[in-house]
């Protein structure tokens, strides 16, 4: 299925959305959207990443996909969303790809390249730092008071009633730092009460998060960008990522940006990952045998 286009992946009798686009026999990048989003949020980063010959994958993730809402909140622990992403590249032969992952899409991000190193090229983490980073910040500095809202989303009904409450919930986007645009195109898709479940559902499943695979190191190559107007993830997280990659490490910080990077800054984003996905190079832990071979053959 390599050299097909992907609309849906199943796993567990799960229907998942995907929206795969560019040059078919492009360098696959797995893009894995954050809350409140879906593959959207790529729209304006995709056709840059197309233009530089690669091909994007990108899912509407577990509670995102109208096929793919379980109820119950342990069904949104970290594991189960990694096990998607890892379904997805090995059911669609996609393997290895270049990771990219923003806000909670990073957190799957990071989990995925801890349990299977093997399928990806390299690791991107857009906002979000290492979890075992995120949960010492937590402790450590003023990152408890940013995510105070976690608190709020553990509660039933009253979340569910703020992202279906229309315009309320677009102007919170909005004060965030999103767009006027991509608020109003966030906050309508979570109108729908099932599916503003699914996405509050992966907060409700934190307490199910090993403290083990938290702290598991990453061993790909890793580019971490993380942007100074971010009211969500403060700089802390970002200053104790280090200690958790084990491979190659670049950090960068996207100046005057907000939380929202692939919607506010996807020319910026376009070519640091541009940079970062040369930087692994043929030589990089992704290339197989065959793609050295074929490297040799096209540049003989």
């Amino acid at each position: 299925m390599g050299t097909e286009r992907i609309t849906s992946f199943t796993r567990d009798g799960l229907v998942f959305d995907v929206r795969d686009a560019g040059p078919v026999d492009g360098t696959p990048v797995l893009l894995l959207h954050g809350f409140p989003q879906d593959c959207h949020c790529w729209d304006a980063v995709s056709p840059l990443l197309h233009a530089r010959g690669y091909r994007t994958v990108a899912p509407d993730q577990r509670g995102y996909s109208p096929g793919a809402r379980p109820r119950p909140r342990w069904a949104y622990r970290c594991s189960e969303l990694a096990e998607d992403v890892v379904e997805l590249i090995e059911v669609a032969g996609l393997g290895p790809v270049h990771l990219v992952g923003h806000d909670w899409g990073a957190v799957v991000a990071w989990e995925s390249a801890a349990r299977r190193p093997d399928l990806l090229r390299s690791l991107t983490a857009l906002s979000v730092p290492h979890p075992a980073a995120f949960v010492k910040a937590m402790f450590t500095s003023s990152q408890a008071r940013r995510s105070r809202y976690m608190f709020f989303f553990q509660l039933p009904w009253l979340p569910e009633r703020q992202l279906t409450s229309g315009k309320s919930w677009e102007r919170s986007l909005r004060s965030a730092g999103l767009s006027s645009a991509a608020a109003a195109r966030d906050a309508m898709r979570t109108r729908d009460r099932d599916a503003a479940h699914g996405a509050l559902s992966w907060y409700r499943a934190m307490v199910f998060s090993s403290p083990r695979a938290l702290r598991a190191m990453i061993t790909v190559p890793t580019l971490y960008v993380w942007s100074d107007g971010d009211t969500a993830i403060g700089p802390q997280g970002a200053a104790l990522t280090p200690r958790f990659v084990a491979g190659p490490y670049t950090f960068e910080v996207l100046e005057g940006v907000s939380h929202w990077i692939p919607d506010e800054a996807p020319e910026q984003l376009d070519v640091l990952l541009a940079r970062h996905f040369d930087a692994v190079g043929p030589t990089g832990p992704g290339w197989t045998a065959d793609d050295r071979r074929c490297l040799a053959r096209s540049s003989a």
